[in-house]
Formats: C-alpha cells, sequence, structure tokens
C-alpha cells in the first residue's frame, strides 16, 4: 500500500490498522457505499510468520499475500488506503471524530475502527528473537502441523502454566517442558499427572540462550551449560495491545489471561461512543479469521448505526416542516406503488 492522497476531508468511518479486522470492516462498509480511509502503519503482527493457517480458503499463504489481496479487494470499492499513523482522534460531539495523521493530515470521521492489533513482547533469552516466526513460536494451531513430529521444547509459563507443552504433545510424542527457574515443587501433583499421562519430559534449571546449527535449531542450552537437542522452541510472549489511541480516548478495558484489553461488545463497540476496536487490539486470542470476522461484525453494525442516526434526523427535520404523518405515509405508499414492492 502506497501513500495516497485523501480524496476528502470527512468519512463516513475512518479505519486505524489494516490487518485482516481493520480490511474487513472496511470491507463490508465499502460495499455499503460508505465514505472509508483505511490508516495503516504496516506493522502487522504475523509478519515474521512464512504463512498464515486456519482461515478456510487461505491456509497457508503468506500473510502478506492475503492482505495485498484484501487491499486490491477493498480498494475496488472505494475505499482510501494510505501508509501512515493515527496520532491523536478529538471526539467532536455524536460519536464522530478529527483525527491527526503523523504526516500533518487531518480528516473527520463520524465513527472510528481501531484494529490496531497487538505486539509480541519475547522472553529475554538469547536467540529467541532471532528464531522467533521460523523454529521459535507460540501458537500450536497456527504452525503445529509444520512442526509435528518434531522434538519440540516449550518454555514454561507462570500465567498459562503447562497448557501449552499438552498442547503441542497432540503434535509429538518428544516433547520437553523447560522450567526455565520454576521450582518443581510448584507445579501441584495434577500438572505432574497430566504431564506424564501426555509423556510430556520435564526439565528443571534456568534457560540460557539457544544453539543453532546451519541456521536452524539444534538445542535449548540451560544456564548450567546442559544442553537439550530441539529443533522446535515454544515460548510465551507477553502480548502487549497496541491501545494508545483507545486509551487516550479514555476506553474502559477489562482483565484477560494476557492482561488488560479493551472491553467491547459483541459488535466490537468500546465505552466510548463512535469508537469500535476488532482484531487483537479488543483480545489476546484472534487469530486471522477470527479477526475478519469481528471486522465484519463491526462493519455491519456501523451501517446501520448511521444508517438510523441520519433516517431518524432527516425525520425530525420533515417532523419540523410541512409534512404530516399522514403525509409521510402517503409517499411511502406512493413510492411502493411505483417500484411494484
Amino acid at each position: 500500500m502506497g501513500h495516497q492522497q485523501h480524496s476528502t476531508d470527512a468519512y463516513d468511518v475512518v479505519v486505524v490498522g489494516g490487518g485482516a479486522a481493520g480490511l474487513s470492516a472496511a470491507l463490508v462498509l465499502g460495499r455499503s457505499r460508505r465514505s472509508v480511509l483505511v490508516v495503516d502503519a504496516g506493522e502487522p503482527r504475523n509478519a515474521p510468520a512464512a504463512h498464515m493457517h486456519g482461515y478456510p480458503s487461505r491456509d497457508g499463504m503468506p500473510p502478506g499475500a492475503f492482505l495485498a489481496e484484501v487491499r486490491r479487494e477493498v480498494a475496488a470499492y472505494g475505499v482510501g488506503l494510505v501508509r501512515d499513523r493515527v496520532t491523536a482522534a478529538e471526539p467532536v460531539g455524536s460519536g464522530e471524530f478529527d483525527v491527526s495523521l503523523a504526516d500533518g493530515g487531518r480528516v473527520h470521521a463520524r465513527r472510528l475502527v481501531v484494529a490496531t492489533g497487538l505486539v509480541d513482547e519475547l522472553p529475554d533469552i538469547p536467540g529467541v528473537a532471532e528464531r522467533w516466526g521460523d523454529d521459535v513460536m507460540h501458537c500450536p494451531y497456527c504452525h503445529g502441523w509444520e512442526v509435528r513430529d518434531r522434538a519440540i521444547g516449550v518454555l514454561h509459563a507462570k500465567a498459562s502454566g503447562i497448557h501449552q507443552a499438552l498442547l503441542f504433545s497432540q503434535l509429538s510424542d518428544d516433547v520437553t517442558l523447560f522450567l526455565d527457574g520454576t521450582d518443581e515443587d510448584e507445579l501441584p501433583d495434577s500438572d505432574w499427572q497430566m504431564l506424564a499421562a501426555a509423556g510430556v519430559g520435564v526439565v528443571s534449571g534456568k534457560v540460557g540462550g539457544l544453539v543453532v546449527t546451519d541456521d536452524a535449531l539444534s538445542g535449548v542450552r540451560l544456564a548450567d551449560g546442559r544442553v537439550f537437542a530441539r529443533s522446535v522452541f515454544v515460548v510465551p510472549p507477553r502480548m502487549v495491545p497496541r491501545d494508545a489511541l483507545l486509551t487516550a480516548l479514555g476506553a474502559r478495558t477489562r482483565e484477560t489471561p494476557a492482561g488488560p484489553f479493551a472491553d467491547v461488545d459483541p459488535t466490537g463497540l468500546t465505552s466510548v461512543p463512535g469508537v469500535w476496536a476488532v482484531g487483537n487490539a479488543a483480545g489476546p486470542a484472534e487469530q486471522v479469521v477470527n479477526a475478519a470476522s469481528a471486522g465484519y461484525r463491526a462493519g455491519t453494525t456501523i451501517n446501520a448505526d448511521l444508517l438510523h442516526t441520519d433516517l431518524e434526523r432527516a425525520a425530525a427535520l420533515r417532523r419540523a416542516g410541512v409534512f404530516s404523518p399522514e403525509g409521510e405515509r402517503a409517499v411511502a405508499r406512493a413510492r411502493t406503488a411505483r417500484t411494484g414492492a
């Protein structure tokens, strides 16, 4: 997506973020003949991944190719696409906003969709960041099939405990849980029973780094020098929402296992009138297919919201003028007769 000039200074909807969630909202709104601007900083969460999975008809597609195709689709409906960053949104009443962009531009939005995603903050273990998205990963549903039957190491996470190790045991008979400084006594008996039942090995001691051979992970090294041969390493990132815009607007948050995220209703509406949050901006567990669905729900809801807002305003103006209820009914009947409906 290249830089484009804004064709207008006012839009029905400004979408902040051009991932699956934001583009899905833009697609349904564009098809509803809404004026839409998508402002995308070009920092998708899944950029390090070679392929995306779990999206019917697009399983295995490179994330960049997927987004390029969706951008082409939304542009065909007149949606504006710009590579930029929203720096502020100032409420101006009735759920509308004046939106400031990093390039100095300023546009008006009747409604906002925040689809800014999240950032994966990785454990401070030498080698993890360099291998992230390759043979270092975190999600069995995103990449598990591709590493099936390999020697998999799983870093213990205090928040989720042994859950990831158990999930990866479905994909390989060679899974080892690295406690990374957690004392064995901290694991309840029920955890030990589940690990044993799943055939997962357990290694105590602090993890010191990864061993890479011929540009491939070959082992996990402990701080005491011991090395355990592994070709895949599963780590728990700290998932931090890109919610600076929502925070500035005073959006309410809710607690999740990954920390606070925007509190939204089933359509993505936040506590701030006129602002929807979708995808990973509203929760840590949204995969691409979930994010696209959330964007679609928000888009249809916003379109109906704007439609009813405009019609109620028009009806109020009519009531203040020369039209009577009887006259309005006569106009509606005449339209029905004319169209043959």
